[in-house]
Order: C-alpha cells, then structure tokens, then sequence
C-alpha cells in the first residue's frame, strides 16, 4: 500500500493505470523469487507423478468411477497440480502481508489512503496468480504430458474458456480469503480461521479427488459450495466434459459466487472499518 502515492497514474486519468501497475508490480515481485519458484514446481512435479500412478492404480481396479476414464483421470491430477498454487488453495497470497498488517497497525494507515482497499489487494492477487500460473504450473502441465498419455483440449475455443474459468477461480478464491482475512479486524490474528479454511479448501476443490466421486449428498453439497470453483470446475473445462450451455452453465456458476463474495467481502469490511481497534494505541 505505500506505493500508491508513487504508482498513481498522472493526470487524474483513473484507477484502472493504477491497478494494473499494481498487478504488474506483484507479478514482478513474485518472479523474483527463482529459487523458490523452482522448488515449489519440482515439489508439484513430483507430487504430481505420485498421484498419478496412484491415480492409474484406483482407474484400473475400477474404470470409469466418477464419469473419468483413465487418460481423464491422469490428466485431472497434472491440471490440478498446476492450478493448485495459482488459485491458493492453500491460502497465503495478499493475506499473509494484510495479517502482518495487522500485527503492527498499518492498516489504519492503509484505510486512509486514497486507494481502494480491497481492489489494491485484488489487482496484487490477480498479479500473483498470473506468476503462479506459469512459473507453477507450465512445468508439471509438461512433465505429465511428456511422461502419460494426457488429454489434451480437442478444441482451440477450449484454450480460452480455461484461461476464463481459471480467472474467475482466481476471483473466488480470492473472496473467500478476504472474508477469512477480515476476521482479524475483531481477532486481530485470523490464523486460526485461515487453517481450518484450508482443510476445508482442499477437501472441497477437488484438489485430493475429483468431487464426483464423492457419494450422495456430499457430492450433491460439494458441488454447490463455492470452492469446487476453485479446482473442479476450471479441470472439467479443461478436459471438455462440459460443452455449450453445460460451459457456460458453469462458467455462471462461478461468476455468481466470484460477486456475492466480493460483495460479501465490501459489506464486511464497511461493518468492521466502522471501529478500527489498532495494538497499542
């Protein structure tokens, strides 16, 4: 946040300047990262190939379970991998810097400022998940199609709605890690909130099983709640089990909770910056 005075575009020509410059700037801060960029790709690399074969085992003892034959199956594990950091399923992004924010009382100072708040974090976060995307994800995408048999889009316009299904992801996500992030307004450490956020994160997205099979209502509840838009739906794209109206259908879907949640997370934070309660002072 202290560099809007700085990245304020001249001329009072609007705030989108502004917000791309911040989502460049994240972009930029991420890909200095290298050695760690490195160790995260070859850590989902490998355990990309261990859920594989896992994968291809449970395929071949029961093929077709879930709706996915095994070529299907494979290639849901390599995306997954790829998306698995780009959408946060693990939580972290902005809501690390915005919880030290709190620690120390900067964000006070971050309410006063004539930016957005929640759309300076919003263009970071959409930076950050355009680094993750190639710097985590390009790599395992390769490793699995070089080493399996993975099922590549059939159609060009399949390409597209990926990148828009893995954008409205993107904003999902980043709704329900605001809301979480929020939390520290009357906890002033979300911690706690955020871990059991991501237990649920992971078992919800599909980031361990294709929710599909899930049984019964589970499944059926699953699939209704906001983080199978994080990685169940954006696969599915992918691997173009979903066409037409049953595409857009779920492209909607997400769409529909990316704004509630954005909208959620606005209101919240008009109800909390209401009384900020700053350590110390």
């Amino acid at each position: 946040m202290q560099l809007a005075q700085r990245l304020r575009p001249p001329g009072g020509t609007g705030p989108v300047r502004l917000y791309l410059a911040v989502a460049a700037g994240s972009f930029r801060r991420y890909s200095t990262y290298r050695a760690a960029t490195l160790a995260g790709a070859f850590t989902n690399t490998v355990f990309g190939f261990i859920l594989a074969y896992t994968f291809l085992a449970l395929w071949q003892a029961r093929p077709g379970v879930g709706g996915y034959d095994t070529n299907q199956a494979v290639t849901y594990i390599w995306v997954s991998q790829a998306l698995l950091i780009t959408v946060a399923v693990w939580g972290g992004g902005f809501q690390d810097d915005v919880q030290e924010r709190f620690r120390n009382g900067d964000i006070a100072v971050d309410l006063y400022r004539p930016v957005d708040f929640m759309g300076w974090w919003l263009a970071a976060d959409l930076g950050r998940a355009a680094f993750q995307l190639i710097g985590r994800g390009v790599a395992p995408t390769v490793a699995g199609v070089l080493a399996f048999d993975i099922r590549l889009p059939a159609h060009p316009y399949t390409w597209a709605a990926f990148l828009v299904s893995v954008l409205l992801a993107v904003l999902v996500s980043f709704g329900l890690r605001y809301l979480v992030s929020l939390t520290g307004f009357w906890l002033h450490d979300s911690e706690g909130v955020r871990s059991v956020m991501v237990v649920v994160a992971l078992f919800f997205s599909g980031a361990l099983l294709p929710l599909t099979l899930f049984p019964g209502r589970l499944g059926e509840l699953a699939r209704l709640l906001p983080w199978s838009a994080l990685i169940q739906l954006p696969t599915d794209v992918f691997l173009e089990r979903r066409s037409g109206t049953a595409l857009l259908g779920g492209l909607g879907f997400q769409a529909a909770w990316a704004v509630l949640l954005l909208a959620a997370g606005r209101l919240v934070q008009l109800l909390a910056t209401r009384k900020v309660v700053v350590h110390g002072g």
